[in-house]
């Protein structure tokens, strides 16, 4: 039976959601020579169901790797990956302050779709759910969203905002799952661990 999981991400969301549950993790960060941000670039034509799914997968391997690299202790090795969709269009992380800027103007008044993928890699091999949530946007005054970039808070989040930040004034309604929006679904990640022999508190 796992004692504790590591937790092959750099976010300090996801750590404090894990501590939440009252998962013990230890960190499986990447490796100076890796570059994490690569395998988050979108393919042509893919969509935002089979992207996250896909880089979940990736990410799970490349953690896989490290670990074995590593000569750690047996233990699942748990990976998530969010991403933003506004009709077909997908958000990711914004490069500067400009493309921040962009996006919170394509997300004023609107809805769009957050999803957010989890892996487990374990002895059963790689297991994966997606969450899927829909946000609506009340409707941003552009110095709104020059003070909001200006804070810094966007850069390192999928679509340029943190629901459980600043951005929460912006937020009108929530259709799904409020830490799937924050990167990581205690639900399906619950699911995920037990099915890999984990007791839950």
């Amino acid at each position: 039976m796992p004692a504790f999981v590591y937790l092959a991400s750099q976010s300090p969301r996801r750590q404090e959601l894990l501590a939440q549950i009252g998962v013990r993790f230890e960190l499986l960060p990447p490796e100076a020579d890796e570059d994490p941000e690569s395998l988050e670039v979108a393919l042509t034509g893919e969509s935002a169901t089979q992207y996250v799914s896909r880089v979940v997968t990736v990410k799970a391997e490349a953690a896989q790797a490290r670990h074995a690299r590593r000569g750690l202790a047996p233990a699942p090795i748990l990976v998530a990956d969010t991403t933003v969709a506004l009709g077909g269009r997908l958000l990711g992380k914004p490069r500067d302050a400009g493309e921040a800027s962009a996006m919170l103007q394509a997300l004023s008044g609107r809805r769009h779709r957050v999803l957010t993928a989890v892996a487990v890699a374990s002895h059963r091999g790689v297991e994966q759910s997606t969450s899927v949530s829909r946000v609506g946007f009340r409707r941003l005054a552009p110095r709104e969203i020059d003070a909001y970039v200006a804070s810094g808070e966007p850069f390192g989040k999928a679509g340029a905002y943190a629901i459980q930040g600043l951005a929460a004034i912006f937020v009108r309604r929530i259709e799904g799952s409020y830490s799937g929006i924050m990167g990581l679904p205690l639900f399906e990640t619950a699911s995920l661990l037990r099915r890999c022999g984990m007791q839950l508190p």
